[in-house]
């Protein structure tokens, strides 16, 4: 099973597309500062129907929203995941929602670890030589990660 994972952002949006333990793709969709929004909202939408055909993932797995403090920035974080949950719908993608302390559980075994704690467990997980960059792909990674675990434990509970 192909998962794209996605770590949702206006002006960064991080993808990652695994199978089994393989990372096949991952990188970011950027939008240029100062751009308008829906302008840069069609910059993420075009983007990820680019990355969508070219991988065919089976699922979608996308970090759920979470703000303490800039409820601006959150909104237009919550816009950027509304479109990319858009183009999964499109693509009659399965969608798969995943809050950020239980992709930290998952990866990490700790809800609260730090950035570079998950990013060393996503590298061990998929094999790589270094850490994913930027740090928006090897969080999109770990959101995908997490789902196959999931899907790993749905698969082994419908067969007992």
């Amino acid at each position: 099973m192909k998962i794209l994972g996605i770590d949702p952002g206006t002006g960064i949006c991080g993808f990652g597309i695994i199978e089994g333990k393989k990372a096949l793709d991952y990188g970011v969709i950027t939008t240029p500062p100062h751009t308008p929004l829906p302008d840069r909202l069609e910059d993420i939408y075009n983007s990820l129907h680019e990355i969508i055909d070219t991988n065919h993932p089976d699922v979608m797995a996308i970090e759920k929203l979470f703000f303490k403090q800039n409820i601006t920035t959150g909104i237009s974080v919550a816009e950027a995941r509304g479109v990319c949950l858009l183009v999964a719908k499109q693509y009659r993608l399965p969608i798969f929602e995943y809050a950020p302390n239980q992709i930290k559980m998952a990866i990490s075994g700790d809800g609260h670890a730090h950035k570079h704690q998950m990013q060393e467990m996503v590298r061990l997980h998929l094999g790589l030589k270094t850490i994913p960059k930027p740090d928006d792909a090897a969080d999109a990674l770990a959101v995908a990660i997490v789902h196959s675990f999931v899907a790993q434990t749905l698969v082994a509970n419908t067969t007992q």
